[in-house]
């Protein structure tokens, strides 16, 4: 009889090593699961319209908690919720928000693996995976889920005057005061974290800030203070129509929030495949805990960027 543990390497073999490379080789490569990313303006504005044109002006029947970790507050109760009626949805950054009589809100954050189904109110069984449901009096039910392990999805119940976790927020990407940070800031982080920090601009993830700094012909490397008039108005350019024609797209979707996002990324978690606007082959690097997908020839010069895990030599 073949001993377990060797029976699990040679499995481990047949699948490969599941180390990810830190640069494309080149070749064409499948593109990157989107499964596990986390949902940014354009999924979320429109996943806030389309439950709005639905549900505004329901009254919630019923609200299940299905995981005791994800309501991030004590009160107000949700119990305080049945009865009332939903006045609005909305968006602010990543969270999704759902304004109630009596000056009351619901604000939810996806996280990584967390999605919004639409349910039929018959449905009863406890899904797995589950963060909470809500009722109405009509139909959907609006059903938080997680998929995989980690359980970071999160609710608030907010009462008068009370922002939570909003207070902390940037602006919007669409507001003037984002615009006036682009043209005169001068920060010296790198412009790809700086896309990314919801303190500085809220609603802008990893996926994004591929897409933006491709389309503005720049280096995830570059700080704010490193470029140029001409320079500052691209990355502002760019910001504004990834956005917009993000949110165009997803405003042809119907339904909740599906596990797979990101179909319409122009060059995030495309690597090894041709750049959309000069054919050389998209390149990644591992940065800050995950990966940043760039075009050498139209954003570095031709420079091939150093992980910064393993080298500090290249900047």
């Amino acid at each position: 009889m073949s001993n377990p543990r060797t029976r699990a390497a040679a499995r481990a073999r047949r699948r490969g090593s599941g180390r990810i490379p830190l640069v494309s080789t080149g070749a064409p490569r499948a593109l990157s699961n989107t499964l596990g990313r986390v949902p940014e303006l354009p999924e979320m504005q429109a996943l806030a319209e389309r439950l709005h044109e639905l549900l505004a002006g329901a009254r919630f029947e019923r609200v299940e908690p299905l995981s005791f970790s994800a309501l991030k507050t004590v009160s107000p109760a949700p119990e305080l919720l049945p009865g009332k009626r939903l006045l609005s949805t909305g968006r602010r950054g990543k969270f999704l928000r759902l304004d109630v009589g009596d000056d009351l809100a619901v604000l939810i954050h996806l996280s990584q693996g967390g999605r919004i189904d639409l349910q039929p109110r018959s449905v009863t069984s406890k899904p797995k995976g589950g963060v909470v449901r809500f009722r109405f009096d009509r139909d959907p039910a609006v059903l938080v889920k997680e998929f995989g392990t980690e359980r970071k999805a999160g609710w608030w119940m907010l009462g008068p005057g009370d922002d939570g976790p909003l207070a902390k927020l940037g602006p919007d990407p669409f507001a003037p005061e984002f615009a006036e940070l682009v043209r005169t800031g001068s920060d010296t982080g790198r412009i790809h974290a700086l896309l990314r920090d919801q303190r500085t601009v809220a609603g802008i993830g990893r996926g994004y800030s591929d897409d933006i700094l491709h389309r503005a012909g720049l280096s995830p490397y570059r700080s704010l203070a490193s470029l140029d008039e001409a320079e500052r108005e691209r990355l502002l350019h760019a910001v504004h129509s990834v956005l917009t024609e993000a949110l165009e797209a997803e405003r042809r979707r119907v339904g909740g929030l599906p596990p797979k996002l990101g179909d319409h990324f122009t060059v995030h978690g495309k690597y090894g495949t041709p750049c959309p606007v000069c054919g050389s082959d998209l390149r990644r690097v591992s940065y800050q805990s995950h990966e940043v997908t760039y075009c050498p020839r139209c954003q570095t010069g031709g420079k091939i960027l150093a992980d910064r895990r393993l080298s500090r030599l290249i900047r």
